[in-house]
């Protein structure tokens, strides 16, 4: 078949398989562009690193950084669509293939596990493959982003909403597949609504996979966990801060801090880690940041600061978790946001957000540019592929499933 996007909103519902695999291997090449990479100081290389949530945006880029910048044996976990005769399968599974294809190529060690990583049932399968292949883990990444979660004791199923809290939120919005400007009020959230998204998007299940690994015995002395986020500023606030997403956030610090006493006993740590706005699937969803994207790649873009995936995390290995003077801020977490959040960065946005429109909206903002990266995540517009050619949906991959 011949596979062109299928968008409908802020989703593409298929993905490209060697557009995928293209997208993959940019990445690779980006990290091998950086070797070599000697941790600075006294800090000790990743040699086993565990991921959850790896197949798309930072969780993916993070396994591609340990893998392909200090050689490290991954093991991901995440939950994909495997493709049909008819379908293609969801970007993350051909992403994870192509990742997988790579790192056995270069003689690393690789395996994947594709279920539900809120489970018991996946952790357990998880860690007797880490015991069995592996041995001891040194980083443990949470990168998870899902909209519900089922509570692995009780068996309740919680589900996330993006709502401010305390009063509605009016602010202007961008519908993406129409490309029109308009205003967007988001009612406040209720506290069933805050507690559901703690419960979705905090540090619960993070802290469930820690004291798995611990009980296992395999965590090793100095291991390193982290916790993805993003803050951002004055105008993503009222979403991101005062809002149910921030309740969350709050309580991934809760857990980071709580972790961190327990791993000290190993001589490791625990830390929230702050990364740049990207768009992700994720991000597409959530009201105000196709707009806020679309003026800040421009104005990072002028300014020679722009910065994606690969490339936050690539900082973030050489800059946080892997040197003894990581940049952190005042409350224990790395911070590799500061080129978005540099004042005068932030100002020239600011300016443009008030007078950006539906008629000046591609002069005043790199909405094409936003348009390019969402269509990357899922294999679409990389460069060297033949997208008129004829492609089948069906790739190979070895991926355990959770059963």
């Amino acid at each position: 078949m011949v596979i062109s996007p299928k968008v409908r909103g802020f989703i593409c519902t298929n993905a490209h398989p060697q557009g995928c695999a293209a997208n993959v291997n940019q990445q690779i090449e980006f990290i091998q562009s950086k070797a070599p990479y000697t941790p600075a100081g006294k800090a000790a290389a990743p040699k086993n690193v565990l991921v959850i949530g790896a197949s798309t945006g930072y969780g993916l880029a993070t396994r591609i950084t340990a893998a392909f910048g200090y050689g490290a044996a991954t093991m991901g976990v995440f939950f994909e669509k495997p493709p049909t005769e008819r379908k293609t399968a969801s970007a993350g599974y051909y992403n994870s293939a192509a990742f997988e294809a790579a790192a056995h190529q270069a003689g690393l060690y690789a395996k994947s596990f594709n279920g539900d990583a809120f489970s018991t049932a996946c952790k357990t399968q998880v860690i007797e493959q880490i015991n069995a292949d592996m041995g001891k883990i040194d980083l443990v990444v949470y990168s998870l982003a899902s909209p519900r979660r089922q509570d692995p004791v009780t068996g309740e199923v919680y589900s996330s909403t993006l709502k401010p809290i305390g009063s509605s939120y009016t602010a202007k919005n961008l519908h993406t597949d129409s490309q029109v400007v308009s205003e967007i009020t988001v009612e406040p959230a209720t506290e069933e609504e805050i507690l559901t998204t703690v419960k979705v998007m905090g540090g619960e299940d993070w802290q469930l996979w820690m004291d798995a690994l611990n009980e296992a015995d395999l965590l090793s002395e100095g291991v390193q966990t982290v916790a993805y986020t993003y803050l951002g500023e004055k105008i993503t606030w009222p979403i991101y801060g005062h809002a149910t997403i921030g309740k969350a956030k709050e309580d991934l610090d809760r857990a980071a801090d709580e972790l961190r006493t327990q791993l000290s006993a190993v001589g490791g740590s625990a830390r929230v880690s702050v990364l740049k706005a990207v768009v992700t699937q994720a991000s597409s969803a959530i009201p105000v940041m196709p707009l806020y994207l679309a003026i800040l790649f421009k104005v990072m873009q002028e300014e020679g600061t722009h910065e994606g995936c690969i490339e936050q995390l690539q900082r973030l290995f050489t800059e946080c978790l892997y040197t003894d003077t990581p940049r952190l801020d005042d409350d224990h977490r790395f911070r590799v946001d500061e080129l978005e959040l540099d004042p005068t960065i932030q100002a020239k946005v600011e300016a443009i957000w008030p007078q950006v429109t539906t008629e000046n909206l591609h002069d005043l903002s790199d909405f094409a540019r936003y348009q390019t990266e969402f269509l990357r995540l899922f294999g679409f517009g990389v460069e060297g592929v033949d997208y008129a050619a004829e492609t089948a949906p069906q790739v190979d991959a070895s991926f355990s499933s959770v059963e």
